[in-house]
């Protein structure tokens, strides 16, 4: 896992691997980050990462500079993975919760500026995810929601979506705040 830019750009990490987790690929997370650095300056950013896995995204956003950064997970070994890994590198804006994604979303107040959702694929409830967004209100105006599927599964029906970016067998489906 390398991170591809900001202050650690170039470190790679070395998550345990007998994590439960399929990270995004550095073809599919450049790409990620090509589109997101024409639309946000993330040293303002608030960044909600679901299924932060090994916090290849979090690590990411934090190595930018992002303002503040929520973290979470089911797998304990992820959440101690990033955990750690955070504070060695002094990421003191990225916090870590582990805890259930869909039980979660019914409970956060606030709005993100970016919210990112790699869930695992065979996860019949993804297409919830955009709704329960909407539903809470957690993106702020300019605000956008990405979550990373299958390329196979659609999820253009979902409140609030504006495109589909496919990279091989992962696609990223984008959304945009709506009232």
């Amino acid at each position: 896992m390398r991170i591809i830019g900001g202050r650690l750009k170039g470190i790679r990490l070395q998550p345990p691997a007998n994590l439960p987790v399929r990270p995004t690929t550095d073809m599919a997370k450049e790409a990620l980050f090509n589109i997101l650095n024409n639309k946000f300056d993330f040293e303002n950013c608030s960044v909600l990462d679901l299924f932060c896995g090994t916090g290849n995204l979090t690590f990411e956003f934090a190595s930018r500079n992002a303002e503040s950064i929520l973290a979470v997970d089911m797998n304990f070994g992820c959440v101690n993975w990033v955990k750690n890994t955070a504070k060695q590198y002094e990421f003191d804006q990225v916090e870590v919760r582990k805890g259930d994604v869909f039980k979660l979303l019914k409970q956060l107040t606030g709005g993100y500026d970016l919210i990112f959702a790699d869930p695992p694929y065979n996860l019949p409830n993804i297409p919830q995810i955009p709704i329960l967004v909407k539903e809470q209100q957690l993106l702020k105006p300019d605000g956008l929601l990405i979550v990373e599927h299958q390329s196979n599964m659609k999820l253009d029906n979902q409140p609030g979506y504006k495109e589909t970016r496919k990279y091989g067998n992962s696609s990223f489906s984008f959304f945009e705040y709506i009232v």
